[in-house]
């Protein structure tokens, strides 16, 4: 590819990623092989990563005198520490579920396929149980309040949690919890 193509290819890969990294529900992936490059930029933009233990990660560009261009350089670090993102980005270096468990860059693995999903798919219905707008709001007030200071992350976090007050829901998951049910929760 000219350079020319180049650049858009990222920058259309870059926009792709980041209208998936804001969603406003949560997101999960189930990795199964190869999560190199791209792929593992991809997998940087979900909310949640679940690995099979045949899911090997990494961010092999430097090898081809080229960096990550979708984000990695980005979303590594503040995924995993700067130090440890460098070492990777650095190094090119492949990781193997249960090490990608271990440094946070993956949140679960399980052993085949069909078991990463069924367990995504728990989670799922896990998290679909709690009220959608408290859960859209956490994800927001964790999400850009991540690139804040910390006095500017409470301020999010507190506006977030405004928007939960005024709610049918908030009503609605405090009447359940007295009558010892479990809520109904209608994103109201």
């Amino acid at each position: 590819m000219d350079e020319a193509t180049v650049r858009q290819f990222l920058r259309r890969m870059k926009n792709t990623f980041i209208g998936f990294e804001n969603m406003p529900c949560p997101t999960i992936s189930v990795l199964d092989g190869a999560a190199l490059g791209g792929g593992c930029e991809l997998s940087l933009c979900s909310d949640i990563r679940i690995a099979t233990k045949q899911t090997i990660m990494g961010l092999p560009e430097t090898g081809l005198a080229i960096i990550p261009g979708a984000g990695g350089t980005q979303r590594l670090p503040r995924l995993i520490g700067e130090s440890k993102a460098k070492e990777l980005i650095f190094t090119g270096d492949r990781l193997s579920a249960d090490q990608s468990l271990e440094i946070g860059l993956v949140n679960h693995v399980r052993e085949d396929f069909d078991e990463a999903t069924l367990f995504a798919l728990e989670m799922a219905g896990k998290i679909g149980e709690k009220g959608p707008i408290a859960i859209k709001a956490a994800k927001t007030a964790i999400s850009y309040g991540m690139n804040m200071d910390l006095r500017s992350g409470l301020e999010l976090e507190s506006a977030c949690y405004a928007k939960t007050i005024p709610t049918k829901d908030r009503m609605e998951g405090l009447k359940a919890f007295g009558e010892k049910r479990k809520p109904v929760y209608r994103g109201e």
